[in-house]
Protein backbone atom coordinates (compact mmCIF):
# COMPACT_ATOMS: atom_id res chain seq x y z
CA UNK A 1 0.00 0.00 0.00
CA UNK A 2 2.58 2.40 0.70
CA UNK A 3 4.39 1.76 -2.98
CA UNK A 4 1.32 1.41 -4.27
CA UNK A 5 -1.27 2.76 -3.18
CA UNK A 6 -5.31 1.55 -1.90
CA UNK A 7 -7.46 0.64 -4.44
CA UNK A 8 -11.18 -0.19 -4.41
CA UNK A 9 -12.75 -1.28 -7.45
CA UNK A 10 -16.56 -2.88 -8.33
CA UNK A 11 -20.18 -1.96 -8.34
CA UNK A 12 -19.46 2.03 -7.44
CA UNK A 13 -16.53 2.11 -9.85
CA UNK A 14 -13.07 2.68 -9.01
CA UNK A 15 -11.54 4.90 -6.57
CA UNK A 16 -7.54 4.72 -6.05
CA UNK A 17 -6.15 6.62 -3.45
CA UNK A 18 -1.71 7.39 -4.04
CA UNK A 19 0.01 8.47 -2.09
CA UNK A 20 -1.47 6.12 0.78
CA UNK A 21 -0.34 6.21 4.66
CA UNK A 22 0.24 2.64 6.52
CA UNK A 23 2.15 1.29 8.73
CA UNK A 24 2.43 -1.55 11.11
CA UNK A 25 3.60 -0.31 13.92
CA UNK A 26 0.85 2.08 15.38
CA UNK A 27 3.52 3.05 18.03
CA UNK A 28 4.53 5.39 15.37
CA UNK A 29 1.19 7.31 14.50
CA UNK A 30 0.42 8.03 17.97
CA UNK A 31 -3.15 8.86 19.97
CA UNK A 32 -5.76 9.57 16.94
CA UNK A 33 -9.37 10.77 17.16
CA UNK A 34 -11.09 7.33 16.29
CA UNK A 35 -9.79 4.21 15.33
CA UNK A 36 -12.04 1.62 12.89
CA UNK A 37 -11.12 -1.59 13.97
CA UNK A 38 -11.75 -4.08 11.25
CA UNK A 39 -9.26 -7.34 11.97
CA UNK A 40 -10.60 -11.12 11.91
CA UNK A 41 -12.50 -11.89 14.70
CA UNK A 42 -9.92 -14.64 15.91
CA UNK A 43 -7.49 -11.04 15.89
CA UNK A 44 -9.64 -9.39 18.12
CA UNK A 45 -7.31 -9.98 21.57
CA UNK A 46 -3.98 -9.63 19.65
CA UNK A 47 -4.99 -6.49 17.95
CA UNK A 48 -6.53 -4.64 20.67
CA UNK A 49 -3.01 -4.77 22.18
CA UNK A 50 -1.38 -3.61 19.15
CA UNK A 51 -3.28 -0.73 19.18
CA UNK A 52 -3.10 0.77 22.90
CA UNK A 53 -0.38 3.13 21.59
CA UNK A 54 -3.11 4.95 19.26
CA UNK A 55 -5.43 5.22 22.18
CA UNK A 56 -5.83 8.19 24.36
CA UNK A 57 -8.12 9.37 26.48
CA UNK A 58 -10.76 10.71 24.12
CA UNK A 59 -9.97 8.44 21.31
CA UNK A 60 -12.91 5.74 20.16
CA UNK A 61 -12.31 2.42 18.82
CA UNK A 62 -15.28 0.89 16.59
CA UNK A 63 -14.93 -2.44 16.01
CA UNK A 64 -17.28 -2.90 12.77
CA UNK A 65 -16.30 -7.15 13.06
CA UNK A 66 -19.04 -9.68 11.83
CA UNK A 67 -20.56 -11.20 15.69
CA UNK A 68 -21.91 -9.44 18.22
CA UNK A 69 -19.28 -9.64 20.99
CA UNK A 70 -15.92 -7.58 19.58
CA UNK A 71 -17.00 -4.66 21.95
CA UNK A 72 -16.85 -6.83 25.13
CA UNK A 73 -13.73 -8.32 24.40
CA UNK A 74 -12.28 -5.13 23.63
CA UNK A 75 -12.69 -3.52 26.79
CA UNK A 76 -10.73 -5.71 29.13
CA UNK A 77 -7.52 -4.10 26.57
CA UNK A 78 -8.74 -0.62 26.01
CA UNK A 79 -11.36 0.21 28.85
CA UNK A 80 -14.59 1.10 28.94
CA UNK A 81 -14.77 4.74 27.57
CA UNK A 82 -12.25 3.73 24.40
CA UNK A 83 -14.88 1.43 22.69
CA UNK A 84 -18.07 2.17 20.96
CA UNK A 85 -20.33 -0.01 18.87
CA UNK A 86 -19.79 -0.53 14.74
CA UNK A 87 -21.74 -2.05 12.16
CA UNK A 88 -20.29 -2.32 8.45
CA UNK A 89 -22.86 -3.71 5.82
CA UNK A 90 -20.72 -3.92 2.50
CA UNK A 91 -20.02 -7.01 0.63
CA UNK A 92 -16.63 -6.77 -0.46
CA UNK A 93 -13.03 -8.80 -0.23
CA UNK A 94 -8.95 -8.69 -0.71
CA UNK A 95 -8.21 -9.34 -4.21
CA UNK A 96 -4.21 -8.57 -3.08
CA UNK A 97 -2.34 -6.30 -0.81
CA UNK A 98 -3.56 -2.98 -1.17
CA UNK A 99 -6.59 -4.02 -3.80
CA UNK A 100 -10.21 -4.10 -2.47
CA UNK A 101 -13.36 -5.72 -4.77
CA UNK A 102 -16.86 -4.41 -4.06
CA UNK A 103 -20.03 -7.01 -4.85
CA UNK A 104 -23.01 -4.66 -5.68
CA UNK A 105 -23.34 -0.82 -4.77
CA UNK A 106 -24.62 -1.01 -1.04
CA UNK A 107 -22.45 0.00 1.85
CA UNK A 108 -23.70 1.47 5.11
CA UNK A 109 -22.08 1.68 8.42
CA UNK A 110 -23.91 2.24 12.12
CA UNK A 111 -21.78 3.31 15.44
CA UNK A 112 -22.58 4.95 18.48
CA UNK A 113 -21.59 5.03 22.37
CA UNK A 114 -22.96 1.22 24.00
CA UNK A 115 -24.75 3.08 26.89
CA UNK A 116 -26.67 4.91 23.72
CA UNK A 117 -25.25 8.46 25.00
CA UNK A 118 -25.09 10.85 21.92
CA UNK A 119 -21.21 12.01 22.12
CA UNK A 120 -19.53 15.04 20.69
CA UNK A 121 -17.34 12.57 19.38
CA UNK A 122 -19.89 10.21 18.28
CA UNK A 123 -21.30 13.70 16.00
CA UNK A 124 -18.02 14.93 14.93
CA UNK A 125 -17.70 11.30 13.32
CA UNK A 126 -21.01 11.40 11.80
CA UNK A 127 -20.50 14.72 10.35
CA UNK A 128 -16.93 13.48 9.09
CA UNK A 129 -18.68 10.51 7.16
CA UNK A 130 -21.82 12.68 5.85
CA UNK A 131 -19.62 15.26 4.37
CA UNK A 132 -16.92 12.17 2.67
CA UNK A 133 -20.36 11.03 1.17
CA UNK A 134 -20.81 8.08 3.57
CA UNK A 135 -24.02 6.27 4.45
CA UNK A 136 -23.89 6.59 8.13
CA UNK A 137 -25.97 6.83 11.21
CA UNK A 138 -25.10 7.41 14.30
CA UNK A 139 -27.50 5.29 16.65
CA UNK A 140 -28.72 5.45 20.40
CA UNK A 141 -29.21 1.66 20.58
CA UNK A 142 -26.25 0.05 18.92
CA UNK A 143 -27.08 -3.16 20.48
CA UNK A 144 -30.04 -3.60 18.47
CA UNK A 145 -28.27 -2.72 15.56
CA UNK A 146 -25.65 -5.76 15.93
CA UNK A 147 -28.02 -8.28 16.47
CA UNK A 148 -29.71 -6.77 13.41
CA UNK A 149 -26.79 -7.31 11.59
CA UNK A 150 -26.23 -10.42 12.98
CA UNK A 151 -29.26 -12.60 12.63
CA UNK A 152 -28.72 -12.05 8.71
CA UNK A 153 -24.98 -12.53 8.97
CA UNK A 154 -24.75 -15.62 10.78
CA UNK A 155 -27.28 -17.49 8.77
CA UNK A 156 -26.04 -16.19 5.32
CA UNK A 157 -22.39 -17.17 6.66
CA UNK A 158 -23.36 -20.13 7.03
CA UNK A 159 -25.60 -21.01 4.01
CA UNK A 160 -23.30 -19.40 1.62
CA UNK A 161 -20.57 -21.50 2.99
CA UNK A 162 -22.15 -24.67 3.21
CA UNK A 163 -23.26 -24.95 -0.16
CA UNK A 164 -20.40 -23.03 -1.57
CA UNK A 165 -22.87 -21.07 -3.74
CA UNK A 166 -23.71 -17.04 -3.68
CA UNK A 167 -26.72 -15.87 -2.06
CA UNK A 168 -28.61 -15.46 -5.48
CA UNK A 169 -28.59 -19.01 -5.64
CA UNK A 170 -29.85 -19.96 -2.52
CA UNK A 171 -32.75 -17.63 -1.30
CA UNK A 172 -35.54 -18.55 -3.53
CA UNK A 173 -34.88 -21.92 -3.32
CA UNK A 174 -38.17 -23.44 -1.77
CA UNK A 175 -36.04 -26.42 -0.36
CA UNK A 176 -33.18 -23.75 1.27
CA UNK A 177 -34.95 -21.03 1.95
CA UNK A 178 -36.76 -22.66 5.05
CA UNK A 179 -33.86 -23.06 6.28
CA UNK A 180 -32.73 -19.61 5.56
CA UNK A 181 -36.01 -18.53 8.01
CA UNK A 182 -35.53 -20.96 10.58
CA UNK A 183 -31.95 -20.28 11.41
CA UNK A 184 -33.10 -16.55 11.23
CA UNK A 185 -36.45 -16.92 13.71
CA UNK A 186 -33.42 -19.42 16.33
CA UNK A 187 -30.87 -16.34 16.41
CA UNK A 188 -34.37 -13.98 16.93
CA UNK A 189 -35.10 -15.99 19.93
CA UNK A 190 -31.73 -15.96 21.32
CA UNK A 191 -31.61 -12.35 21.03
CA UNK A 192 -34.87 -12.03 22.59
CA UNK A 193 -33.62 -14.83 25.40
CA UNK A 194 -30.34 -12.48 26.07
CA UNK A 195 -32.26 -9.41 27.21
CA UNK A 196 -32.28 -7.59 23.59
CA UNK A 197 -35.29 -5.78 22.18
CA UNK A 198 -35.69 -6.00 18.26
CA UNK A 199 -38.13 -4.45 16.37
CA UNK A 200 -41.32 -6.85 16.14
CA UNK A 201 -40.52 -7.01 12.27
CA UNK A 202 -37.08 -8.27 12.91
CA UNK A 203 -37.88 -11.44 10.71
CA UNK A 204 -39.31 -9.23 7.83
CA UNK A 205 -36.74 -7.00 7.79
CA UNK A 206 -33.76 -9.61 7.87
CA UNK A 207 -35.54 -11.64 4.92
CA UNK A 208 -36.10 -8.42 3.02
CA UNK A 209 -32.66 -7.37 3.30
CA UNK A 210 -31.63 -10.95 2.20
CA UNK A 211 -33.95 -11.05 -0.90
CA UNK A 212 -32.32 -7.94 -1.64
CA UNK A 213 -28.48 -8.61 -1.61
CA UNK A 214 -26.66 -8.44 -4.71
CA UNK A 215 -26.98 -12.13 -6.09
CA UNK A 216 -23.05 -12.53 -6.81
CA UNK A 217 -22.51 -12.12 -2.72
CA UNK A 218 -21.00 -14.24 -0.93
CA UNK A 219 -20.49 -13.89 3.11
CA UNK A 220 -16.69 -13.25 3.96
CA UNK A 221 -17.06 -16.72 5.41
CA UNK A 222 -17.98 -18.74 2.43
CA UNK A 223 -14.99 -16.82 0.73
CA UNK A 224 -12.42 -18.21 3.65
CA UNK A 225 -13.41 -21.70 3.24
CA UNK A 226 -12.75 -21.26 -0.45
CA UNK A 227 -9.56 -20.03 0.14
CA UNK A 228 -8.65 -23.07 2.76
CA UNK A 229 -8.26 -19.87 5.23
CA UNK A 230 -9.47 -20.23 9.41
CA UNK A 231 -13.48 -19.45 9.55
CA UNK A 232 -15.16 -17.09 12.11
CA UNK A 233 -17.38 -20.21 12.54
CA UNK A 234 -16.63 -19.76 16.57
CA UNK A 235 -18.22 -16.64 16.73
CA UNK A 236 -20.93 -16.42 14.21
CA UNK A 237 -22.92 -19.74 13.79
CA UNK A 238 -20.86 -21.09 16.72
CA UNK A 239 -21.81 -18.24 18.94
CA UNK A 240 -25.84 -18.56 18.36
CA UNK A 241 -25.43 -22.14 19.37
CA UNK A 242 -23.34 -21.11 22.50
CA UNK A 243 -26.04 -19.08 23.79
CA UNK A 244 -28.48 -21.16 22.68
CA UNK A 245 -27.66 -23.48 24.91
CA UNK A 246 -26.28 -21.37 28.26
CA UNK A 247 -30.14 -19.84 27.43
CA UNK A 248 -32.05 -22.86 26.71
CA UNK A 249 -33.33 -21.79 23.48
CA UNK A 250 -33.08 -24.91 20.47
CA UNK A 251 -30.97 -23.95 17.60
CA UNK A 252 -31.40 -27.12 15.27
CA UNK A 253 -30.35 -25.19 12.22
CA UNK A 254 -26.71 -23.50 13.69
CA UNK A 255 -26.42 -26.99 15.26
CA UNK A 256 -26.49 -28.22 11.77
CA UNK A 257 -24.62 -25.20 10.19
CA UNK A 258 -21.71 -25.27 12.81
CA UNK A 259 -21.05 -28.75 12.90
CA UNK A 260 -20.54 -29.38 9.42
CA UNK A 261 -18.19 -26.45 8.99
CA UNK A 262 -16.04 -27.62 11.92
CA UNK A 263 -14.09 -29.60 10.36
CA UNK A 264 -12.87 -26.58 8.26
CA UNK A 265 -13.10 -24.14 11.01
CA UNK A 266 -8.89 -23.54 11.03
CA UNK A 267 -8.77 -23.96 7.64
CA UNK A 268 -8.64 -26.94 5.04
CA UNK A 269 -7.89 -30.22 6.88
CA UNK A 270 -5.05 -31.74 5.98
Amino acid sequence: MRSEGLKVQGGRGETHLVPTQATDDPASVGPVDIVLFCVKLWDVESAGQHIKPMVGPDTAVIPLQNGIDAPDRLIPILGRNAVMGGVAQISASIIKPGVINQVGTFMRMIFGELDGRITPRGRALLELCLKAGFDATLSEQINTELWMKFVGLATNAGMTAVTRLPIGRLRDDPDLRPLFVSACEETIAVAHANGIKLPPDALAKVLDFIGHAPPAMKASMALDLERGNRLELPWLNGKVVELGRKLGVPTPTHDFLYAVLKPYAMGTPT
